[in-house]
């Protein structure tokens, strides 16, 4: 008996080694066919493929077109509202009265508070790759705003939005009256929307790891799969940026609220993944909204805010432009284009009235055609990520209908 026992174990065992066996080459398979999809993707790309990305770009921008439609359809009743509150405005726009001065007042704050809620947006979304709207707008709008008021002495030039220039009031002010509070407040507003807007753009992972959590189903998205694959070899991990992201993962899943906004309050490039643990561990929404919110659009902003200020305060700048200068060789010619630049922005913030000075020079033809080229670039990365999305429809349904074979 004990040897029949025996005997009838010996098989059982091999079949189990035999299926465990099975579903690794199953699994290793599975990560080398993703892996070569993957590397498929990528090469598709304008540089390489131009026509094919242009086609896939097109067809997937009339498919999202597709699927926004009918989700404004199935919310057909806010659409509605929305429709209703904006007709009413414009009601009230076109009609002659004293209510005008305050519809005037409300539209110019609303458009100087949506640009900077967008640019916000645009930083965070990461629509192919983020624009880096803090250095290329926000940084020198603090800066310009900084430099004025050391300039004119006085932080009682026009409110936002600003005319094509800041101009110094005529009556001036005392230079010793201008304090770092003094020019945070004048910038709050604006630093604060963008702020908001980078807390907006982070909710499409948390959305979507929430709804693949919820429904089970495989989310279209190569982050949420790598946070899988993460969490999977969490114990095995070795190189420093996984076990940053790990830091990052087990931080907001125990800390919870205060974790997230401690994430959130601070310079972090792996905040992505912040929002990806929340969906996926289905953390509350106003939970992470308000944390994020809290984090980027007051404590982050007001950190950055003051950095800026600081770097580009009065005597800041003389130091590093004599700094500039005290370099062996190179310093004179180096000093000079940054000591006209300076000078010609003193001088427009005093030509009230007439037209300022158009030498141009080199130092803001350079930040301008760095500024295009970043555009340039964050549009094509669009064109290309979109294009990639298409090419991971096809493969998914040339895989479904292998499937069914």
């Amino acid at each position: 008996m004990a040897a029949n026992g025996a005997s009838c174990e010996q098989p059982q065992k091999r079949a189990g080694a035999k299926d465990k066996l099975n579903g690794k080459s199953a699994d290793l398979s599975l990560r080398e066919r993703r892996q070569k999809d993957k590397e498929e993707r990528l090469s598709l790309v304008l540089w390489r493929r131009p026509v094919t990305t242009l086609h896939y770009f097109l067809l997937e921008t009339l498919l999202k077109l597709k699927e926004w439609t009918f989700k404004l359809w199935q919310r057909r009743g806010i659409v509605f509202l929305c429709l209703v509150l904006c007709s009413l405005f414009s009601i009230a726009y076109s009609t002659e009265g004293e209510h005008q001065q305050y519809v005037q007042y409300l539209e110019k704050k609303f458009l100087w508070c949506a640009y900077w809620v967008g640019l916000g947006i645009l930083s965070s979304v990461g629509l192919g790759t983020g624009l880096h709207t803090f250095l290329l707008y926000l940084g020198p709008h603090i800066a310009s705003v900084t430099l004025a008021a050391y300039e004119c002495g006085s932080t009682d030039f026009p409110e936002p939005p600003y005319p094509d220039q800041i101009v110094c009031p005529e009556d001036g002010g005392v230079e010793d009256t201008i304090s770092l509070f003094s020019i945070m407040s004048k910038v709050r507003l604006e630093a604060c929307m963008w702020g908001a807007g980078t807390a907006i753009g982070e909710l499409p992972p948390y959305f979507m790891a929430r709804a693949a959590r919820q429904s089970g189903a495989d989310p279209d998205d190569e982050d949420y799969e790598e946070f899988e694959e993460m969490l999977e070899q969490a114990e095995g991990a070795q190189d420093f940026v996984t076990r940053a992201k790990l830091g990052v993962q087990h931080m907001v899943q125990k800390v919870g609220f205060f974790g997230i906004l401690a994430c959130a309050s601070i310079p972090n490039p792996l905040f992505d993944l912040a929002g990806i643990t929340c969906g996926h561990f289905l953390v509350p929404f106003w939970t992470f909204f308000g944390a994020t919110l809290i984090g980027k659009a007051i404590i982050k902003m007001h950190i950055q805010k003051l950095f800026v200020i600081i770097t580009f305060s009065k005597h800041i700048v003389e130091q590093m432009v004599s700094l500039i200068g005290s370099v062996p060789k190179l310093g004179p010619s180096l000093q000079k284009p940054f000591r006209q630049y300076l000078e010609a922005q003193r001088n427009k913030l005093h030509h009230a009235g007439g037209s300022a000075p158009a030498d141009e020079n080199w130092l803001s033809w350079v930040f301008e055609k760095v500024v295009l080229v970043m555009v340039c670039y964050f549009v094509i990365s669009i064109v290309n990520s979109m294009a990639q999305s298409y090419a991971k429809r096809l493969q998914q349904l040339r895989h479904s209908e292998e499937k069914t074979k």
